[in-house]
């Protein structure tokens, strides 16, 4: 397969011992979670695993995105399959990779579309809907696919080509984001799916059975919100003196929880002893009030971003959370989270990160010896730089020549104009810089000729460059899975978690982490 990953093996962080891990953060799970749990092909028997009173788990995890969204969702999904296949050799026991499905998140804006790049050699945008600036922040698992998933299913048919694959990815899709259906349970049913051969389990936390088995560490965080937040604030605090990140802003009274309130998802803010007000919305609670809602809607409460890590290595027997770079730069801020609620904290590491090189980009690649990586520099740079490197070598000698004469001769004139009359040399060294300045510009339109009649470089070039870097962006941040499934089929996985495997192989091969 005309196919490659380009990526680099990313140092695990301190501490990060599976035997240790092991003993303490084992973690029996209810049986009642079993069906909050999506489980497909062999990642049935991981699930049954799961539950055996065992198992240990590795866990990613993402917002629903449209179709699957963005290329990483499926790296993370890829590197706890990797790791945990490592995992479990290293200890001998079950450990079971699980991607959970944040169906809480409420930011429509980073679920609502994907980019595609077309047959026409574009990117063209497909965006399912935008969402009423004035209307409720619906989470995720209560916003409705809606019939204009017909509109991106008709966009993915237009810009994407025809091959042997494509009927049966939309097939695929199709059989999840149906209308009726809320876009996180689309997301968790099709990555059930897509990877479930694989063995990944799919978490659904927005599940009664997970709601209520999540709520007792909510009420706590509550309960000891104005302990918590001082924690927080004196922890970001020394995190900053180290100079390290938080990019996850605490204080002014803000506890971990959010409600949804009548203008949507809401964080819960102090307002007095033992009573709450939701920001946006100013609706009050008291704490007795947050408990009924607990009892009658469960699902209406939920975790901020640091004490959602902590509920889920309260919930799954969590060895290592794989993240993405955002991830790990707040998670270290959850510390006073984890020892205030009592819960012992799962390791975190970096996920696998690449660049899909297709065979047609490879060969524009070797061609001019150029490295996806050069194609970053500003628009037209890399071109004129690989024109100028065609022009004849007796133009370049003489240009070079001409530069030198310039310098030297210049320089004796400007020394000898001293000798009559210093004011003299200031003029004389202008003409030099104008001179140059003249050379240059015959340089530049010899180049920039050349350029003409190389268009082919730059058409060459555009085309690598919209692939490998699209909107000046990693490739993985902005492109779906969906058009590489369709030109290669599960080949494109079978080649993506290869790579993931040999990344993950240190892993199991360094000794400090044993």
């Amino acid at each position: 397969m005309k196919l490659d990953f380009e990526y680099a093996v990313i140092d695990y962080l301190p501490g990060f011992q599976l035997g240790e891990l092991a003993e303490r953060r084992f973690v029996e799970v209810s049986a009642d979670l079993q069906g909050a749990c999506l489980a497909h092909g062999k990642a049935a028997d991981n699930l049954d695993q799961l539950f055996s009173g065992r198992a240990l788990c590795v866990t990613t995890g993402q917002q629903p995105g449209l179709v699957t969204g963005p290329l990483y969702t499926i790296y993370k999904a890829l590197s706890a399959i990797a790791l945990a296949g490592v995992a479990e050799r290293r200890l001998n026991r079950p450990v079971v990779p699980v991607f959970w499905v944040a169906g809480d998140d409420h930011d429509f804006a980073e679920s609502n579309h994907l980019h595609l790049l077309t047959v026409a050699n574009t990117i063209e945008r497909v965006t399912l809907r935008a969402r009423d600036p004035q209307g409720p922040l619906l989470p995720m698992y209560r916003e409705p696919v809606g019939d204009d998933i017909r509109a991106v299913l008709d966009s993915l048919v237009r810009a994407t080509p025809d091959t042997e694959y494509k009927p049966g990815i939309l097939d695929w899709i199709g059989r999840h984001y149906e209308p009726d259906a809320n876009l996180a349970s689309a997301f968790a049913g099709a990555l059930a799916e897509l990877l479930g051969e694989r063995g990944l389990v799919v978490f659904q936390p927005t599940h009664v059975a997970a709601k209520q088995a999540s709520i007792p560490l909510l009420l706590q965080a509550l309960e000891q919100a104005g302990s918590l937040d001082r924690s927080l604030q004196s922890w970001a605090e020394h995190l900053r003196s180290e100079g390290r990140p938080t990019p996850i802003k605490v204080g002014n009274g803000a506890t971990t929880a959010m409600i949804e309130s009548s203008l949507g998802r809401d964080r819960l803010v102090l307002d007095g002893n033992e009573h709450y007000k939701a920001r946006r919305s100013g609706e009050r609670w008291t704490l007795d009030e947050v408990r009924q809602v607990a009892e009658a809607e469960p699902q209406r409460l939920s975790a901020n971003v640091l004490l959602r890590p902590v509920v889920e290595a309260a919930l799954l027997p969590t060895l290592v959370y794989v993240g993405g770079p955002g991830e790990l730069a707040y998670l270290p801020q959850a510390k006073p989270l984890y020892e205030g609620l009592g819960v012992s904290p799962q390791a975190a590491t970096a996920r696998w990160s690449a660049r899909v090189v297709e065979g047609r980009i490879a060969k524009v690649l070797d061609k001019y010896g150029v490295t996806a990586d050069d194609l970053a520099a500003a628009p037209g740079q890399l071109e004129a730089n690989l024109v100028k490197g065609q022009l004849p070598q007796e133009a370049t000698l003489a240009v070079a020549s001409i530069r030198d004469v310039l310098d030297h001769d210049y320089e004796r004139l400007a020394l000898a104009a001293a000798g009559i009359d210093a004011t003299l040399q200031k003029p004389v060294r202008a003409a030099r810089q104008n001179a140059l300045r003249s050379l240059a510009g015959v340089e530049k339109r010899l180049i920039a000729q050349l350029k003409k009649q190389n268009e082919i470089i730059v058409q060459q070039l555009t085309k690598a460059r919209l692939s490998l870097t699209p909107l000046g962006k990693q490739q993985e941040r902005v492109f779906n899975v969906v058009p590489y499934l369709m030109r290669y089929g599960a080949a494109f996985l079978d080649r993506a978690a290869e790579c993931c495997e040999r990344w993950a192989e240190p892993l199991e091969t360094r000794g400090s982490h044993t």
